[in-house]
């Protein structure tokens, strides 16, 4: 849960700062922030889901599961951010690993439960990336009427 959720909304949340910021290092940071503070708030609400359900060591272990998930999802997706400076070539090179890290995880799970790898790589990739073309038009549309301009 905790990856799934880190790659949409940080691919989202990355694509709509490449067009709005236009600064390789500005978005970065931004990521960076944005990325720790999710994985605060994915951590606490996977404790508080799996404490009705199970013990407080189980909902505890998986929490640290979800955010350990969740935050090394966010070193890779902002890793290119922090060495390229120009943050279009960053925004492909996301999307990239974003792709990867779903083929790694979909080819896991696929053999692990005996599940279809096209099926849930597919619908995993066009959510995640879907989201990253919406925010990505998000960030134009903020950066054109409200005249950002860092």
């Amino acid at each position: 849960m905790g990856l799934n959720d880190a790659l949409v909304e940080l691919t989202g949340a990355l694509a709509g700062f490449t067009f709005a910021i236009q600064n390789s290092h500005t978005i970065a940071l931004l990521g960076l922030i944005t990325g720790i503070a999710a994985t605060f708030s994915m951590a606490a609400s996977e404790y508080l889901s799996k404490r009705q359900e199970t013990n407080r060591s189980e909902a505890l272990r998986s929490s640290l599961y979800t955010g350990l998930s969740y935050v090394i999802t966010v070193v890779f997706l902002i890793t290119p951010y922090f060495l390229i400076e120009n943050p279009f070539i960053n925004l492909g090179i996301m999307i990239g690993v974003v792709i990867l890290i779903i083929f790694i995880f979909n080819f896991y799970i696929s053999v692990a439960k005996d599940l279809s790898f096209k099926r849930r790589f597919l619908e995993m990739a066009l959510i995640s990336i879907g989201i990253a073309l919406l925010s990505f038009g998000i960030g134009w549309l903020v950066r054109t009427y409200f005249g950002l301009d860092l």
